[in-house]
């Protein structure tokens, strides 16, 4: 399992979050991830989906059902694509949009964003760093991550941050 403390200008609590994947076959998981708002003392979503993986074109598509207890049920679809820049992959420009739809399917909530990963093996000894520069399409809103081995910080230019330390 994996797990992880987040914090966020949204919510200004700490959450800890769990994700679990379980194998189907060696193309397709089902994966189950919530959170606990340790603020609340309450959880603040969970969400159930099977993701399928094509290796040979480098995407993955997902389908599921996410529970939030401001939004009650939505149904979820997502897909990345990827696409090597360099030869050793270092360097990739990525594809990736999402869509959830509430339970009456009258509401829908679209993303998708075109990104720029840099990863930087052995940047430091023992250190691992991962370089992020995105624009999201439906918020017109450019975003940048920085990744160092277990800590990931995420920012955009409307002054949205957060931090995750992986356990």
């Amino acid at each position: 399992m994996e797990t992880s403390l987040r914090y966020s200008t949204n919510s200004r609590s700490l959450k800890i979050h769990a994700k679990e994947k379980l194998p189907v076959n060696s193309k397709t998981r089902f994966q189950l991830h919530g959170e606990l708002d340790t603020g609340a003392g309450a959880p603040s979503y969970f969400c159930a989906m099977i993701r399928h993986f094509f290796h040979e074109a480098s995407t993955n598509l997902g389908v599921g059902l996410h529970y939030d207890k401001r939004e009650k049920l939505r149904c979820l679809v997502r897909g990345k694509k990827k696409f090597p820049v360099r030869t050793d992959e270092l360097v990739t420009f990525n594809i990736k949009g999402r869509c959830d739809i509430d339970q009456d399917f009258a509401q829908r909530n679209p993303k998708g964003a075109a990104e720029f990963d840099w990863n930087i093996w052995k940047f430091q000894k023992d250190q691992d760093l991962r370089l992020r520069v995105g624009y999201e399409m439906f918020e017109k809103m450019p975003y940048l991550q920085i990744r160092e081995n277990n800590w990931t910080l995420n920012a955009n230019l409307k002054g949205k941050w957060n931090v995750r330390f992986d356990l």
